[in-house]
């Protein structure tokens, strides 16, 4: 059985939900999921996990939320490894360029990702779904 951590930082409730759907998916495929707020988790947690899930919606000018997340997410990023990882979240304007962004930090860190997710605004009944998808890819 597999155990996930699903870290993730919300301000308006959209991330947290995907968070809540991801571990729907971990733990419909018989694995155990963790959901933890981004500022309780740091790289001294990672070996507790056989995989995890970041979530951080899009802020300011495309980028991840800067004074939780950000920290959290260069803390762990180089110390990750080959832990299967992936990344998500919202956003309510442009088109997305800040999981671009991301993915690619990530791949310059060396970090296994294996799957990316986003939802425009709230997850409405598909984004749901693909949610569960991705937490079942990492289970």
């Amino acid at each position: 059985m597999s155990k996930v951590a699903i870290v993730y930082w919300s301000g308006t409730g959209n991330t947290e939900a995907m968070a809540d759907a991801v571990a729907e998916g971990v733990t419909g495929k018989g694995g155990e999921a963790e959901i933890i707020q981004c500022s309780d988790f740091s790289a001294g947690k990672l070996g507790d996990y056989d995989a995890i899930a970041f979530g951080c919606p899009a802020m300011g000018s495309e980028e991840l939320e800067d004074t939780e997340f950000q920290p959290m997410w260069d803390d762990v990023k180089g110390e990750l490894g080959d832990k299967p990882v992936a990344l998500f979240g919202s956003y309510e304007w442009a088109d997305g360029e800040w999981m671009e962004n991301w993915k690619a930090d990530a791949d310059e860190a060396g970090v296994n990702v294996v799957d990316t997710l986003i939802c425009y605004d709230a997850p409405d009944d598909e984004g749901v779904a693909n949610c569960r998808a991705l937490g079942e890819k990492l289970a």
